[in-house]
């Protein structure tokens, strides 16, 4: 796999010439760290919005593929010096958290590619697994995005650099998000669904919340946008899916992005269920990304 798909950039010969490659959000460091002795076996990455969840995955993969040293889990946290984001390798799997929004999302990526450029790795496969807010959807289902759109429903995401703007694709891989969707299981209690994802830079105002500190439109405004956006295929609202798939596609990895829903924004504001069944309702998608990593290794 070569990563680089965008001709217009020119970072792969920007990097070549780097003496000293220091992730600085990551606090790894190729002074200090052999990086293509302990990442070049990835061939998954999964990130999420939160530390904590991420590690819980972490943990949980090492169960399921066996990564255990004698009743402990074999995951190594890499990214011990810093705050910013929290990094878990187990085998063949690197576990990361991206924070909130595609601002803090993008930061994480560009470490990760320049890891997985550095190390060498091959045939990479990413998946972002989260939360969202249903258009039309029950709580608890899992929603695979089979396309995104930015906050003007195009499908596109828009970076300014040097003072301009750039826009670049937002691209799913249909056919990993099939392979995914292959994952869910008919004895599965929850529902696993495709849909395009309206990808959104705000989580009041930009997601038609009337509960933010500013709310410049009315409830039937609101309505009206919902109502539209179901007609338009958008299955769900988050705030990352369309800079994950367009710097994945600008870059050569393949991607998929799988939420649970947590509220039908048609039918309320915020979830309604208690704090336990939402925490269960989170590691559905860890599920399906579980379920899947396994099949691919299984295949190796």
């Amino acid at each position: 796999m070569r990563l680089f798909r965008d001709k217009s950039s020119s970072a792969e010969s920007h990097l070549a010439h780097v003496q000293e490659h220091f992730l600085y959000h990551l606090g790894i460091s190729s002074a200090t760290t052999d990086i293509p002795a302990t990442f070049k076996d990835v061939k998954f990455v999964c990130i999420g919005g939160t530390a904590s969840r991420m590690e819980e995955l972490a943990q949980h993969l090492a169960g399921e593929l066996g990564l255990l040293l004698n009743g402990r889990s074999d995951v190594m946290r890499c990214s011990p010096k810093t705050e910013r984001y929290s990094l878990f390798k187990v085998g063949p799997v690197l576990c990361a958290s991206h924070g909130i929004g595609v601002a803090s999302a993008s930061v994480l990526l560009h470490e990760l590619f320049k890891l997985i450029h550095l190390a060498g790795c091959v045939d990479v496969t990413l998946l972002r697994i989260g939360t969202c807010g249903g258009v039309g959807v029950e709580e608890g289902t899992v929603i695979i995005s089979d396309g995104a759109v930015n906050g003007q429903l195009r499908h596109v995401y828009t970076w300014n650099v040097l003072g301009k703007p750039i826009e670049r694709p937002v691209v799913a891989d249909l056919d990993l998000v099939s392979e995914l969707q292959a994952c869910a299981k008919v004895g599965d209690h929850f529902p696993t669904i495709v849909g395009t994802t309206l990808c959104t830079d705000d989580f009041y105002e930009g997601q038609a919340r009337l509960d933010g500190a500013l709310c410049s439109f009315t409830v039937q405004d609101k309505v009206t946008f919902l109502l539209r956006l179901r007609e338009l295929g958008v299955r769900n609202i988050e705030m990352e899916s369309a800079g994950v798939l367009a710097l994945c596609h600008a870059v050569g990895i393949r991607a998929a992005v799988a939420c649970v829903c947590l509220v039908d924004r048609l039918v309320s504001e915020e979830p309604k269920n208690k704090s336990d069944l939402l925490e269960e309702y989170q590691r559905r998608p860890q599920m399906l990304a579980v379920r899947f990593i396994k099949s691919r290794l299984a295949a190796l």
